[in-house]
Order: C-alpha cells, then structure tokens, then sequence
C-alpha cells in the first residue's frame, strides 16, 4: 500500500497533464439529465450520453485537481457522497444491463485507494468483507 503523500505525489503528473487539457469551469452543476418537457423534444440519447460524459470528465478532473493542489475542502462532503453514489448506481445499472468493464482504467488508482473506499462503501451499507464474499460466491462475479 502507498501513503496518502506519495499516492498525491504519484498522482499529480498524470493529473497535471489531464487537468491542463480539460477546461473545467463550475462541472458538480452542470450534473443532470436532460429530459423532454412540455414545448421541448427530448435529445438523441448519444447526444446525452456525450455531454453527460463530457461533464463527468470535467467533474474527475476537477476532483484530480483538488487533490495535487491539497484543497480538499474544495468539495464538501456531502456533493462527493453524492458523486459516489450516482456512480456506484450507474456502474450496476449498466453491469446488470449485460455490460462487462472494469469500474476504473487498470492501474489508474492505488490499492491505497480501492481499499479505503471499498472499506468506506461497505461500512455505509452495513456489510462486512465476508458478506461480500459470499455474495460474489453465489453470483459469480
């Protein structure tokens, strides 16, 4: 396992190049779906599917930013639960929709990272590790 330290020194080069490309200006707002309404036709669903990808970009980079700058109080708390939810919700929605992919490009984050965060997820459903275990014996995954 890497220390928080040089888990923030490792990543800031890859984010520096990343943020440097991305113009990022007020994403966590842009977040949302576009749906028709009354008077308004409802987009192509691949032109939805590219701003909201767009915009997630945007949303990582920015939170990659707020890590190399140590400005971790950039987000509160509470927008980043809700930023981890949404994403843990699509993940299943689109593995249970027959899609099969990592949740995250391989060796872009530390097992520093994972285990945290997977600690943190299970903790906050009230699940312990062995739960997790059967639950992947009998499903498979």
């Amino acid at each position: 396992m890497s220390s928080p330290k040089r888990a923030a020194k490792t990543l800031a080069k890859p984010v520096a190049k990343t943020v440097a490309k991305t113009a990022v200006a007020s994403p966590v707002a842009k977040i949302g779906v576009r749906r028709a309404s009354a008077g308004r036709p409802a987009q192509p669903a691949t032109a939805l599917a590219n701003g909201a990808s767009a915009d997630a970009k945007r949303v990582a980079a920015t939170l990659d930013r707020i890590i190399v700058d140590g400005n971790l109080d950039a987000i509160t708390a509470e927008a980043l639960q809700a930023l981890i939810a949404a994403a843990c919700r699509v993940y299943r929605a689109r593995r249970e929709a027959g899609e099969e992919f990592a949740p995250v490009p391989k060796n872009s984050i530390s097992a520093t990272d994972v285990m945290v965060t997977a600690s943190g997820l299970l903790k906050a459903v009230d699940l312990a590790v062995f739960e997790l275990g059967m639950w992947q014996n009998w499903t498979g995954r």
